[in-house]
């Protein structure tokens, strides 16, 4: 059966590239703050960038804080990445950047709302609730999820590298992000789930590889937030060459040439690719 990995895959092998563009229409950005600049702002990138994009991903904020406008305009954007996936001839997967997190019976309204009203093909989540929290977004059996492992913000480190230790194993204490990294790749069982994990601390994108090697990665903080691309290709990269959607939003929008800057990347991440191979 097709998965939401699947067809990432196959997306990731049309384009060549690894690189996931995130749409993110900040206030400071539009010519003015409406729904309508902010349905601009992203068309815009999307008409420009999609040939580059293995995937996109909106942040649902910039479009809620418009409230009912914004969240039609939010399906714009989406309907608008189908049209450009039909006229290429590939699919490009959305990835709604939500951050959903709550108990079973709120989350299967929050995966209705994502999958089926907006039509994204995956979701970031907190894992924080437990796996029935992620149980609702994992019944759609071709969709994906991306759970928060290592966050690329500077206050990450307040709970996300707390050593703990797991009842019933001899070893001794792991980082909080080690062990996420543990359970999602026990959970993977519909290879539908993937993490997040910031480019900002390449040694822990290492570590979270060798705890999760079968996994995607979702890895925002190159660029803007001080991220390498290099590093963290080489920390995330699965020995297959994939396993890692690298995200980049301002780097890209508030570029003169938003077509050239995803292009400038996409060709960073083929080089990298080709320096890998024997």
């Amino acid at each position: 059966m097709e998965t939401f990995f699947s067809f990432l895959s196959k997306r990731v092998d049309d384009c060549s590239s690894l690189l996931c563009v995130g749409l993110d229409p900040h206030p400071s950005d539009l010519p003015a703050p409406t729904a309508q600049a902010a349905r601009t702002f992203c068309l815009r990138i999307i008409k420009a960038t999609a040939s580059y994009a293995a995937a996109f991903k909106p942040n649902a904020a910039f479009f809620e804080l418009y409230g009912p406008k914004g969240w039609a305009v939010l399906k714009d954007v989406i309907v608008a990445i189908k049209e450009e996936s039909d006229r290429l001839g590939s699919m490009i997967p959305v990835i709604l950047d939500a951050k959903r997190g709550d108990i079973a019976s709120t989350a299967e309204a929050y995966a209705k709302s994502a999958f089926e009203t907006l039509g994204a093909h995956a979701i970031t989540l907190s894992p924080y609730l437990g796996k029935d929290s992620i149980d609702p977004y994992l019944a759609y059996k071709e969709k994906g999820v991306f759970l928060l492992c290592k966050t690329s913000n500077p206050g990450a480190a307040d709970f996300q590298d707390l050593p703990v230790v797991v009842e019933g194993e001899s070893e001794p204490a792991i980082p909080l992000h080690v062990h996420i990294a543990h359970m999602a790749q026990t959970w993977n069982t519909g290879n539908n789930i993937g993490l997040v994990v910031g480019a900002t601390q390449p040694e822990a994108l290492a570590r979270i590889r060798a705890a999760a090697p079968d996994l995607w990665f979702l890895v925002p903080g190159v660029g803007t937030q001080g991220g390498d691309l290099e590093t963290a290709l080489r920390s995330g990269c699965r020995v297959d060459g994939k396993g890692v959607l690298i995200n980049v939003s301002r780097g890209i929008s508030r570029a003169d040439d938003p077509a050239r800057a995803a292009a400038d990347i996409r060709d960073a991440i083929v080089n990298f690719k080709y320096e890998l191979k024997p």
